[in-house]
């Protein structure tokens, strides 16, 4: 398990996810304009996004969790939402598309499926359950995988950031999206490494940029631990990344 201050993260993202289906509240904690459930993993818990800023703003999403023992990212999650969204950015931030392996700290779902192997654009079939990358047995075959597909395709973001642990390293990239993952790592001082180590088919982000229109994203693989300074630091990254794409020409969208 990897160690973090994770106890009013996890509150955050698995416990408080009672709410009902779609929520409006407008409250001091940061400017949330809606909780909405948006799926409901196989063990029967709900995925939650949480709507902040400016719905005619830019669209960014942000993944706290997809491997269920790498909860890092609810530390950022859990801090964007207590923040002030700029104007003109329209933020949905999704603690843990997989509440299951998130509650039961292991990689894969209740089905022992790797869902960032699952995702529907270029998946393969990866080995057996127990196999640390299981993709399932088909293209988006699990709930979790469906919701998140589906829910991405309704908001359309300009910009998806998933977080992992514990390589410590932003992949580079290139034109505009190489510009936003390297200001990410400046802020927030990951090194700029291509990630390595497994067989990326089915990979959710890779889905998100080919199978969305003019949608970018990008793998942050936070360290062994963060800290509550250090999450802030994170999320501070996010907002100012999200200016960057905010403030950008039209025809730097997408590249």
């Amino acid at each position: 398990m990897r160690v973090v201050q994770k106890s009013i993260a996890l509150v955050v993202a698995i416990v408080a996810l009672a709410s009902v289906s779609t929520t409006s509240v407008a409250t001091a904690q940061g400017n949330i304009l809606e909780r909405r459930e948006i799926g409901i993993s196989i063990q029967g818990r709900p995925i939650e996004a949480i709507h902040m800023g400016d719905p005619k703003g830019v669209t960014v999403a942000v993944i706290g969790v997809i491997h269920g023992n790498e909860e890092a990212g609810l530390l950022i999650t859990d801090e964007l939402v207590n923040m002030q969204i700029p104007k003109g950015v329209n933020l949905w931030v999704i603690p843990t598309i997989n509440p299951d392996g998130t509650a039961l700290d292991r990689r894969g779902n209740a089905n022992r499926v790797d869902l960032n192997r699952n995702f529907p654009y270029g998946w393969a079939r990866i080995g057996q359950p127990g196999y640390w990358q299981y993709s399932g047995t088909s293209r988006a075959s699990e709930p979790e995988t469906k919701a998140i597909v589906a829910f991405f395709r309704e908001i359309k973001p300009a910009l998806g950031l998933w977080y992992h642990q514990d390589l410590n390293i932003i992949s580079p990239g290139v034109g505009f999206e190489g510009e936003i993952r390297a200001r990410y790592g400046a802020i927030t001082g990951l090194p700029m490494k291509r990630i390595t180590g497994g067989t990326y088919t089915g990979v959710a982000a890779t889905w998100q940029k080919h199978g969305l229109q003019n949608s970018m994203a990008f793998v942050v693989e936070l360290g062994k631990t963060l800290s509550v300074d250090e999450a802030k630091v994170h999320a501070s990254a996010v907002l100012d990344i999200s200016m960057m794409l905010r403030d950008a020409p039209s025809s730097k969208l997408g590249k």
